[in-house]
């Protein structure tokens, strides 16, 4: 069997991790949990990596993220773009940034907008081998997420 090049995985989002060999979806989504923006990622990349492409053109009140996303880096972007940074702190840091603890119990929404695209066994399982199939049959899940 043909190992694929490192670059050809990469290209298509796929990465080993704790769970085998994944796709992460990195998604923007609004209040009510509906879709903004969608980027795919292979498994074994880290969620900070993606957070400038994520927020750029965004506008909110707040940013709600979880721990994967508390950087100094993304924490001043979100500063600059006039926002509320409610990313919890890591339990081992020095100095914890503040956060507002009731605002982020919100963040159940896009675990919720996950749970419902995932609903789809094949954005569950990704059986696409190229990620722009995959990531086409992720928007269309996104899609009936909108028409809910």
């Amino acid at each position: 069997m043909v190992q694929p090049h490192e670059a050809d995985k990469k290209k298509q989002s796929i990465g080993r991790s704790k769970g085998g060999i994944t796709t992460k979806i990195h998604a923007v989504t609004d209040a009510l949990g509906n879709p903004l923006k969608i980027i795919l990622s292979a498994g074994n990349v880290h969620d900070s990596k993606l957070a400038e492409d994520l927020l750029f053109g965004m506008e909110a009140k707040a940013v709600l993220a979880d721990k994967g996303y508390n950087t100094n880096k993304i924490a001043a972007l979100i500063k600059e773009k006039n926002s509320e940074v409610v990313i919890p702190p890591f339990k081992n840091a020095v100095n914890p940034r503040n956060y507002d603890k009731h605002l982020y119990k919100e963040r159940h929404v896009i675990e919720c907008f996950f749970q419902k695209i995932k609903e789809s066994r094949r954005v569950a399982t990704r059986y696409d081998k190229l990620q722009i199939m995959y990531k086409n049959f992720v928007l269309i899940a996104c899609c009936l997420v909108w028409l809910r």
